[in-house]
């Protein structure tokens, strides 16, 4: 029996998973209204946390958590050619929003210049270059290797950003993207176009709570929330070799500059070395 029948073949797997859909959508979307803005909670959130509570238990062995991650991409191809069917009656407005939808993809470079100086200020080292300079996906994965190699700390910084989005990345996108819908007033196709992260499954848990909130833009918020992932997917890799790398790399010799200045004028070195 070749792999391809045997994962089609195991139906603990489907099984769980079915029965994981059935809950999820059972339980469907609720907002808690939170002060000044509002949490909307989407299935997907939900069938994250069983997935995860069920891989620790006797439920899911070693053959389904290998079983299943081959299914993770059929899954989302699946995502993807519905973006495609869905961007096609909405091509001339997206064409209309040409330069809005290139330039957004600047905003990832905001990864660096958030994250970085909270990370040295943690007392992260070198592997925030990896962590960094982006979302940490699989064409991320391949540079850092590629450049840094598997036993330096950039590529441990990357690796550990690449798991811990797979596991947590629905959850924080879905829930991330219902506060801030909530609280800033932008045009829900600048929504949209900020949900393409360059993974099909990020961007799905973020374009949730979007369409729950503009039901009557549901195939237009798609079609510019697809677009947008399709075009990070494609230029992602180019934005790291040219601009995000190389930023990262000259900010992260900044900061640890300034910080080792400023430690030496408040005498922590001495405190650490004592």
């Amino acid at each position: 029996m070749n792999k391809q029948t045997q994962l089609w073949k195991d139906w603990r797997l489907h099984t769980l998973t079915f029965v994981i859909v059935l809950i999820s959508e059972g339980i469907g979307a609720h907002k808690f209204n939170l002060g000044p803005t509002s949490l909307l909670l989407m299935p997907v959130v939900y069938a994250v946390i069983l997935g995860l509570i069920a891989y620790f238990t006797p439920l899911v062995k070693k053959k389904q958590a290998k079983n299943a991650e081959p299914m993770v991409f059929i899954a989302v191809a699946l995502l993807i050619a519905k973006f495609g069917v869905e961007a096609g009656p909405a091509l001339p407005k997206i064409i209309a929003a040409g330069p809005a939808l290139i330039l957004q993809e600047l905003g990832n470079l905001a990864t660096i210049l958030i994250s970085l100086p909270i990370a040295i200020i943690l007392g992260l080292k070198r592997e925030t270059i990896g962590m960094t300079h982006s979302i940490g996906r699989e064409v991320n994965l391949a540079l850092i290797t590629e450049r840094y190699k598997t036993n330096s700390p950039e590529w441990q910084g990357v690796m550990s950003m690449y798991i811990f989005g797979t596991i947590f990345g629905a959850i924080f996108f879905s829930i991330f993207s219902s506060v801030l819908i909530s609280i800033l007033p932008l045009h829900p196709l600048s929504f949209a176009m900020a949900t393409g992260v360059g993974s099909g499954v990020m961007t799905t848990a973020a374009l949730g709570p979007l369409v729950e909130a503009f039901p009557d833009q549901a195939s237009t918020l798609a079609a510019f929330s697809g677009t947008s992932n399709l075009l990070t997917s494609v230029t992602g890799l180019y934005m790291a070799i040219v601009f995000a790398l190389p930023l990262t790399e000259k900010y992260y010799a900044l900061l640890t500059k300034v910080k080792g200045k400023f430690s030496q004028v408040k005498g922590w070195d001495n405190d650490f070395s004592n």
